[in-house]
């Protein structure tokens, strides 16, 4: 066995990428899922100064291009990124297919690849695939050569497209950045196998399919539709087993008649699984199943596959949402998938940590906007609990081209085949967001929701108040233009807080307001700005939401969880309630004070005590009373907020009025029925004594070899700890062991915390990471898991 074989059979055991794990299995399974993501060669191609067909060839000479591993960004982008780069670029990969795969059906996937792929393997057009946020899927048997060397080469154009949209990258309002950006993988499968759902290409079908008629703790029933292919020569009879795990226990199991399958044809197997005392999903209570598939023929197993599964039902009475029987509002934010510098290569561990901030900060669905994004990030919000408004992509851009309207029909299609058995996935943005579109193509978008997910658990959701199941509107347009756009069907608001409050077109009267008060009143502020800043964004959010919440919507979604930047601006948009680095502002505070305590207890104090702060302390929490104590000395024992600036309806603010300034500690003690549950405290910052220096987790340790991406925060702090927000100074930080800094330009302090972005090695050994300012300095250390 050559060296690359190993090296391939140990990065897939690293990977955990073999396809099946599964729980009870007697037989090892005769299909691999290989994980695709390394030894892969780079370059961009600005000119033609080679041809395509030069390119793809196996003798080609990219010795000189740059060794990568995936997921990757075509190009490090700058901080503030207001002309990012467009153009071609190119991968190749050489690969063997062991001998052991012979006669094997061999599926090839690339996640994310922006925009325009063309994929050669072996010198052969394999794939020609527009629209970078959906994956490329191939079927490369034809392709590949068992137990030789394969050349695989991936032209990449993600220049501005007519045909895929959105709106020209010089006044988008966010980037499409290049490159393969998410992972790859390689199946070998026998030739009687379940067929991938987008390769398959049938109506409510493909692959594995999984509804649920029946939904109640007391008994669930799960429909479980299998597709099942015969490629071999002759007839098969094929059985399949479905069992069902919870948390590793097997509680179900159904086994199929044999069915005969001609050579060369496909069946539609149908399973139905009684599931007794069945634990249901919700984001309260986010319970997931596995179902293990296997295909046996005469015994012999030649295909298992696990899809993980939640039990839930969605219905609406009198326009609002109910989950499994009861009442729940959709407390939501949006989110642009980018980082800074690397754009979109995330790898699933941070798609995970964001998803994990996003629970976090109190909210129950997110809106993914205006794209799909990635099935890692879809998974995180099925373990977590934060269901998901699923979109396509569409953003101030339609053509009146059937070529257009054909590519929106596609994508709508792929997106539900891709991800119609998440539990998270609450409805379908089949819609062009932001943009005038005619009946016809509603319908159509529509149309397809319903006839790719029949039954009564699919909702399409748009922007424009007709056709679709429920009604997508921002605020600021409800706003602008009154009730003329209210339908009588479910309501949902889909942004808010930001717009209103920046622009002069619309707001509770901002449009009033002298330019220069607009600007100090908006939600737009970065961490620099300040407490004043921070507390007044969360003081719109406040406003704005319980404004929502007036119009007995079904709920509602903040715009936006983390700033972002906007493409063809000079600025990061900064109305996030996390900056572009992940660090909270006070907004974060707030909305973490709106669950529901029984959930978490929140209590958080929204100031810095210092010389500059506001003598109404406001502490944002979830608990009944809390009493406020400076220096010891109690300050008294409140109620939430309730004066003319506020309303009952979201959970306000605890307000606390300071006679005067005085250095020292506040403490805070919060209580629910009259019993103390939790404390919060904040001491006055005193002069830096050293750094601190500590790696962003949230609920994924850094990991080495799969291009696992941390944010590494160095905090100025005193004696005490305290950071100190006024420190703004360069840090100079370093690196040993196995990990690369990807920031562009300067390491500077915001607020008291600078921010490097650390992308984690192959190896498995201590990195140490050291910061220098002045006569401060930090040190920390992470050991990578495998």
């Amino acid at each position: 066995m050559s060296k690359f074989i190993l090296n391939t059979i140990k990065q897939s055991v690293i990977g955990a990428f073999l396809l099946v794990t599964s729980v009870a299995m007697a037989q090892k399974s005769p299909t691999v899922k290989l994980n695709f993501n390394h030894d892969w060669k780079f370059s961009k191609i600005n000119t033609k100064t080679n041809s395509d067909e030069a390119l793809t060839k196996a003798d080609f000479n990219d010795a000189s291009w740059e060794k990568v591993s995936l997921p990757h960004t075509a190009n490090i982008e700058p901080l503030v990124v207001n002309d990012q780069w467009q153009g071609i670029c190119w991968y190749r990969k050489q690969f063997e297919v062991p001998a052991q795969y012979n006669d094997k059906k061999v599926i090839i996937e690339l996640e994310g690849a922006m925009n325009h792929a063309q994929v050669w393997i072996n010198g052969k057009l394999a794939a020609d695939h527009l629209g970078g946020y959906m994956p490329v899927v191939i079927d490369a048997t034809s392709f590949v050569k068992v137990g030789q060397n394969n050349t695989i080469a991936v032209k990449l154009d993600n220049t501005d497209n007519v045909v895929s949209g959105p709106k020209p990258l010089k006044i988008l309002d966010f980037n499409m950045y290049g490159g393969l950006y998410r992972g790859t993988s390689i199946t070998y499968k026998e030739k009687v196998y379940i067929s991938h759902p987008l390769l398959a290409n049938k109506i409510a079908g493909g692959g594995i399919f999984i509804t649920f008629p029946e939904v109640s703790t007391a008994v669930s029933t799960v429909a479980i539709k299998t597709d099942l292919v015969n490629e071999t020569n002759a007839s098969q009879n094929i059985e399949c087993v479905q069992t069902v795990f919870y948390k590793g226990k097997k509680v179900a199991e159904n086994k199929s008649v044999s069915n005969a399958v001609a050579s060369n044809k496909s069946v539609e197997t149908n399973a139905l699984i009684r599931i007794n005392n069945a634990k249901l999903w919700s984001p309260a209570e986010p319970n997931l199943y596995q179902l293990e598939t296997k295909v046996l023929v005469n015994g012999q197993l030649k295909d298992v596959e696990t899809t993980t599964f939640g039990i839930r039902s969605i219905e609406f009475k009198d326009n609002l949402l109910y989950v499994n029987g009861e009442k729940t509002f959709l407390r939501g934010v949006n989110r642009h998938q980018e980082y800074p510098f690397v754009g979109y290569a995330l790898s699933d561990n941070a798609q995970y940590r964001d998803a994990k901030k996003i629970k976090d900060a109190g909210f129950n669905c997110i809106r993914l906007s205006h794209y799909p994004q990635s099935p890692a990030f879809l998974a995180a919000c099925d373990e977590l609990g934060i269901f998901v408004v699923d979109a396509i992509l569409g953003w101030q851009y339609y053509a009146d081209t059937d070529a257009f309207r054909n590519f929106c029909y596609t994508a709508a299609t792929d997106l539900i085949r891709r991800d119609r058995n998440h539990p998270s996935v609450v409805s379908w943005e089949v819609s062009l967001n932001e943009t005038k579109m005619p009946i016809f193509f509603m319908k159509e978008l529509d149309r397809r929701v319903h006839e790719e997910y029949p039954g009564s658990q699919a909702f399409s959701c748009g922007w424009m108040p007709e056709v679709y199941d429920i009604y997508f509107q921002s605020r600021q347009h409800r706003i602008l233009h009154g009730d003329e756009n209210h339908t009588n069907k479910p309501y949902f608001v889909s942004e808010y807080g930001d717009w209103e409050y920046y622009s002069s077109n619309g707001g509770l009267n901002q449009d009033k307001m002298p330019k220069g008060m607009r600007l100090e009143k908006s939600s737009r502020h970065l961490r620099a700005e300040g407490e004043k800043a921070l507390l007044q964004q969360a003081y719109n959010l406040q406003e704005s939401h319980n404004d929502n919440l007036e119009k007995g919507v079904m709920g509602d979604g903040y715009w936006v969880m983390y700033d972002y930047n906007r493409g063809y601006h000079d600025e990061i948009e900064s109305s996030g309630i996390m900056d572009i680095f992940r660090l909270p502002k006070f907004g974060f505070d707030f909305y973490a004070s709106q669950r529901n305590p029984n959930e978490k207890v929140e209590l958080k104090i929204a100031s810095y005590w210092n010389t500059d702060s506001d003598l109404n302390v406001k502490v944002f929490s979830n608990c009944d009373q809390v009493e406020l104590f400076l220096n010891g000395q109690s300050l008294g024992l409140q109620k939430p907020d309730v004066n003319k600036n506020t309303t009952k309806i979201s959970h306000a603010p605890f307000t606390f009025k300071i006679p005067s300034f005085q250095a020292g500690e506040l403490k805070a003690v919060g209580y629910i029925s009259k019993k103390q549950v939790a404390k919060a405290f904040v001491k006055t910052p005193e002069t830096a004594q050293k750094l601190k220096i500590w790696i962003d987790e949230s609920g994924k340790k850094p990991q080495a070899n799969v291009n696992d991406v941390v944010f590494v925060y160095i905090a100025a702090v005193d004696k005490n700890g305290t950071v100190v927000p006024t420190f703004e100074d360069k840090i100079n930080f370093s690196i040993k062991g196995d990990a690369q800094l990807m920031n562009v330009g300067e390491i500077k302090a915001e607020a008291g915390i600078a921010t490097a972005l650390v992308r984690i090695g192959s190896k498995n050994g201590k990195v140490t990471f050291e910061g220098v300012s002045a006569n401060l300095k930090g040190k920390s250390c992470l050991k990578p898991i495998k």
